[in-house]
């Protein structure tokens, strides 16, 4: 009934098409026909309110990001210490050795180099994944236009616009990464933003507008969470 204009995904069923397409299908449908049809606004106030309910846990990141910034600049002495001695070791059994030093170091100050933010990734993808095939079975957006755009259809300024904006956004989430993890990083600061504009290219307008929207917001979120935690590192030990 609700998903009367996304008639192509309708008929589907199962946990997945239920949990995350479906609301989508239907926050489309109802927002979209409550603004007179005004598609695009819909996916922005969508895509807002995604970023709304994930920014408890991009907090969590920012407050990780400071905290493990923190760490690694007490245990710096002690850490170039070490890789000089990896550095120096003739034989296998030194380079492990200098390899359980570093491991003992990390645990001493309870840093975890994977710990910088993988969960809002992992929740976001199923939602992204949701709306994505909310996008594409909605015969009201293939039908509709925004700005200079049509919701349906592949628009290039708008993927080269896209991957821009997360482009930005991976060099600002990076600015509280310690030295050593942001080189370990740098390689992903570029597959995000190349990936992005890669889907968006056989993808409709629609999908490319919800990353703009998202990655602007994300740019203003994290630049505001690192800038509170940056100046108040006390935040980040609680």
């Amino acid at each position: 009934m609700f998903l009367g204009g996304c008639s192509g995904v309708q008929n589907q069923t199962g946990f997945f098409y239920n949990t995350f397409v479906r609301p989508f299908a239907f926050l489309i449908h109802e927002i979209g026909s409550f603004l007179g049809g005004n598609f695009g606004l819909a996916i922005i106030i969508i895509t807002l309110l995604i970023r709304l309910v994930l920014m408890p846990f991009m907090l969590k990141t920012y407050k990780n990001q400071q905290l493990m910034k923190i760490n690694m600049e007490k245990m710096k002495p002690e850490m170039e210490e070490i890789q000089k001695k990896t550095k120096e070791a003739k034989t296998p059994e030194e380079k492990q050795k200098a390899q359980q030093e570093m491991m003992a170091l990390y645990q001493k100050h309870n840093i975890n180099p994977l710990n910088m933010g993988c969960l809002p990734m992992l929740i976001q993808m199923p939602i992204l994944m949701g709306l994505y095939y909310a996008i594409r079975g909605s015969e009201e957006i293939a039908t509709h236009t925004f700005l200079w755009f049509d919701l349906g259809q592949r628009d290039i300024p708008l993927m080269l616009i896209a991957g821009l904006v997360y482009f930005i956004q991976s060099q600002v989430s990076m600015a509280t990464v310690p030295e050593a993890q942001k080189k370990q990083m740098q390689m992903f600061s570029f597959l995000s933003p190349v990936m992005i504009m890669f889907i968006s290219f056989s993808a409709p307008a629609a999908l490319p507008l919800y990353w703009v929207v998202g990655g602007t917001f994300l740019i203003i979120q994290t630049w505001i969470g690192h800038k509170y935690y940056r100046q108040h590192p006390e935040k980040a030990k609680e």
